[in-house]
């Protein structure tokens, strides 16, 4: 495995402690996330995903065990854990909804500008932050509260790229969003792990979307790492997804299906494009 960017150590977090109605959302969690990767987790509703996200950048704390940027424990002191939030930024789901500057040069500028940055810093890495998300001069003069839903959505994510965090924590950033919306979404986030080196978490409830755009996959059950791996390694096993209540993409299903009428020997397939070449493929070598 590549270098470490982010690592939880022996993690719990418990919710109500000490009441009726305690819960504990991670159980025991020991994971390291491969520095300039992305890493897609997945899991059914309730599986502890979206604490896992707040966790990353230090808005919550563990009730046990410890999490470390770069081999330091994220809550040493306060003045550490408040500088993580910058280097670890998080993008909540639906963060359109946290927009509230009076223009959405402002809003993608109100990071940077808690940083500590004089105006030029700020106003330099706005338009860097704009331009990569594809929001034009008119757009950010506007007010956030009259553009579109998916430039809103945009807006949101440029806010926190701006910062230019190690790590970028995303909890299902296309949720709700029609495909187009979804591959401009994605595929600049993707676009933008290449081109900074940056580490990139995605949460998604998709298994199409995780499959597509990861390097790593974190699957979580009931609060616990119930697999971890490359996307590789955990599809070579599909059929062990459905013990974690998780569907596979379509493309899985069919291939699984090719594969007890012995038309194919593989199941390991995730994405519509290298399905049909490993289709044609085979197709082709039992013409011969």
């Amino acid at each position: 495995m590549t270098d470490k960017a982010i690592t939880l150590e022996n993690v719990t977090v418990k919710y109500g402690i000490g009441t009726p109605f305690e819960k504990t959302a991670l159980d025991n969690i020991s994971i390291a996330f491969p520095k300039g990767k992305i890493t897609g987790i997945i899991g059914h509703t309730g599986s502890g995903k979206s604490t896992l996200a707040i966790l990353l950048n230090g808005l919550l704390k563990p009730s046990e065990g410890v999490i470390r940027l770069e081999n330091e424990d994220i809550h040493k002191d306060k003045e550490f854990t408040n500088k993580i939030r910058f280097r670890v930024g998080l993008v909540f789901q639906y963060p359109e909804y946290q927009l509230f500057e009076e223009t959405v040069a402002r809003d993608i500028g109100f990071g940077p500008r808690n940083m500590g940055l004089t105006e030029a810093e700020i106003a330099a890495r706005t338009a860097k932050a704009a331009k990569f998300c594809g929001l034009d001069d008119d757009t950010l003069k506007a007010s956030p509260f009259e553009i579109s839903g998916g430039q809103k959505r945009r807006a949101a994510i440029a806010g926190v790229i701006a910062m230019e965090p190690e790590v970028l924590v995303l909890d299902e950033p296309a949720a709700g969003l029609d495909p187009a919306g979804k591959e401009e979404i994605l595929g600049g986030l993707t676009l933008y792990k290449e081109k900074t080196g940056s580490t990139l978490i995605l949460i998604s409830h998709s298994m199409e979307d995780i499959a597509r755009y990861s390097d790593y996959i974190l699957v979580l059950k009931e609060g616990k790492m119930f697999d971890f791996g490359t996307v590789e390694e955990i599809f070579s096993s599909a059929d062990k997804l459905f013990q974690a209540s998780l569907d596979v993409p379509q493309i899985t299903k069919l291939f699984i299906e090719l594969k007890k009428r012995s038309i194919t020997c593989r199941s390991d397939i995730y994405t519509v494009g290298y399905g049909a070449k490993v289709l044609i493929s085979e197709l082709k070598n039992k013409e011969r």
